[in-house]
């Protein structure tokens, strides 16, 4: 009779509270009886990956299509399943478990972890918004009416609920959970399944008054930028220095890899401004600018992350006993350096506005590297404005970008004027002596500094062409790199 019942009247759920199922346990052998032979062990068939035993937090799915732009980056569909080998800060590492297999990384925020529900692959179904989200994605551009998505019931445990775009509004159907599984939208209509309920309202929508023309398309989260890193993956070592943009600090990025990380003063900062000069920074590089790793700007502080120039900066480095110690050659060479990373801002147009010895980091192989190029822009009006006690460093500013804020490339030729005093003074500051209310003074006055004990007459020459009082009549980066790297080379040649 239990079978029969069980069989005919399957959505009964009482049945196993009335005829409790017996496990088939054999009899123990009696006294005497021989003991039967152990059975040989067959070898488990080999497991699919989705069968193997992984932890449930390690299974993922795919919410959204993503493209893999670099080697390294794992190409998903939306439902795809993954095998999260492990986490690395915005992106998994993961192994498909649908589709043709292969590894790789896909970022975090297009993907869920799986639950036991099936239905995760479906284009319809969204497991993981309420109903004030369901709204917004359904009303979104991207969706027409017509459009429609089943979700858990956030109200009632175990049921769904079923949103559909009406014109300029969305409506709300429940689907509620018979006892004995099946599925209905109206009393009377049961379903084995959503896929089957889905399939008879498609067919008969005047029922809700509304067709079900296509899935939601899902709102694709803003792409994640590979330069964008986590501050969790720089550890700061020893600090290197302080200026008006802020703190520089030696660090190690993921352990390994050292960097320099600038520490951004939110407090003297256009920080609305920051992100698109950031975006400026990614697109310049060269051999002579300081090379950008990595930026760190959601929220604050934030990180600019760059290559670790050891010897510090040129300022610094000449100071020192082993800068004091340099010969001329080398102090050409780094004029050179410095003129050709500057003509390739100038090819972009890009005006640096902070020039000087501070702002060139030194490599251990004595190469020199143009940094902070486009930050100076970004400072708060008071602190690069004279009317507030020259706050600007006046002593590298042409007189048109200290009295009247007229930066161009040709203010810039006049700070890599007084760069190359600096060098040829092995780091000594300009206009010593003097306030910046008297340099801009003397200069006004037709003053211009003196030619330094170690600078060649044609080096000196060259100054006071960058110095001229019309920016017009200074020379281009393009001419001054010429011009030092052919004195450098005659010089080089005469040393031999």
């Amino acid at each position: 009779m239990a079978p029969f019942l069980r069989k005919r009247l399957a959505f009964l759920s009482f049945w196993d509270k009335i005829w409790q199922r017996v496990s088939r346990r054999t009899a123990p052998p009696g006294p005497g009886a021989p003991t039967p032979p152990p059975q040989a062990q067959r070898p488990s068939p080999p497991q699919s990956p989705e069968s193997l035993s992984a932890p449930r937090a390690q299974l993922f799915h795919a919410l959204y299509d993503f493209t893999a732009r670099r080697e390294e980056e794992l190409s998903v569909s939306r439902g795809d399943r993954l095998y999260a080998l492990k986490e690395e800060g915005d992106y998994i590492f993961a192994r498909r478990l649908s589709g043709p297999p292969s590894t790789g990384l896909v970022p975090i925020n297009y993907v869920a972890k799986a639950t036991r529900e099936t239905r995760s692959d479906r284009p319809w179904y969204f497991c993981e918004i309420n109903r004030t989200q369901a709204q917004q994605l359904l009303l979104s551009p991207a969706n027409a009416p017509g459009a429609f998505l089943i979700r858990p019931s956030e109200s009632s445990l175990g049921d769904y609920s079923l949103s559909v775009r009406a014109q300029a509004e969305v409506c709300h159907y429940r689907i509620s959970t018979a006892p004995g599984g099946s599925l209905y939208l109206q009393e009377g209509r049961l379903f084995p399944s959503l896929e089957a309920l889905l399939t008879y309202y498609k067919a008969h929508w005047k029922l809700i008054q509304n067709p079900l023309l296509q899935p939601c398309v899902p709102q694709r989260p803003p792409a994640l930028d590979e330069w964008e890193r986590p501050r969790s993956e720089f550890v700061l070592g020893k600090k290197l220095g302080e200026g008006c943009f802020g703190q520089v600090w030696e660090g190690l990025w993921q352990g390994s890899v050292p960097v320099a990380v600038k520490i951004i003063k939110s407090v003297n900062m256009k920080m609305a401004d920051l992100s698109k000069e950031i975006e400026a920074l990614k697109t310049l590089r060269h051999e002579r600018l300081i090379r950008l790793y990595a930026v760190c700007s959601h929220g604050e502080p934030v990180y600019i992350v760059t290559e670790l120039m050891r010897k510090g900066n040129l300022q610094f480095y000449l100071a020192s006993p082993e800068g004091q110690a340099l010969s001329l050659p080398l102090l050409l060479s780094f004029a050179c350096q410095v003129a050709e990373g500057m003509g390739y801002l100038e090819e972009q147009r890009v005006v640096h506005r902070d020039l000087a010895a501070r702002n060139v980091l030194v490599g251990d192989d004595l190469t020199c590297k143009v940094a902070d190029f486009g930050l100076a822009r970004l400072l708060k009006d008071d602190i690069y404005s004279p009317s507030s006690g020259f706050k600007i460093p006046v002593k590298w500013t042409a007189p048109e970008a200290a009295n009247y804020r007229i930066f161009t490339q040709k203010s810039d030729v006049w700070s890599f004027g007084i760069l190359l005093y600096e060098v040829f003074t092995y780091g000594q500051g300009p206009y010593e002596g003097m306030s910046n209310q008297e340099t801009l003074q003397q200069i006004s006055r037709g003053y211009r500094l003196p030619c330094p004990a170690a600078c060649p007459v044609e080096v000196y020459t060259l100054m006071l062409r960058c110095w001229k009082d019309s920016p017009e009549e200074r020379p281009t980066f393009a001419m001054l790199w010429e011009k030092l790297g052919t004195m450098h080379r005659c010089l080089h040649l005469s040393l031999l």
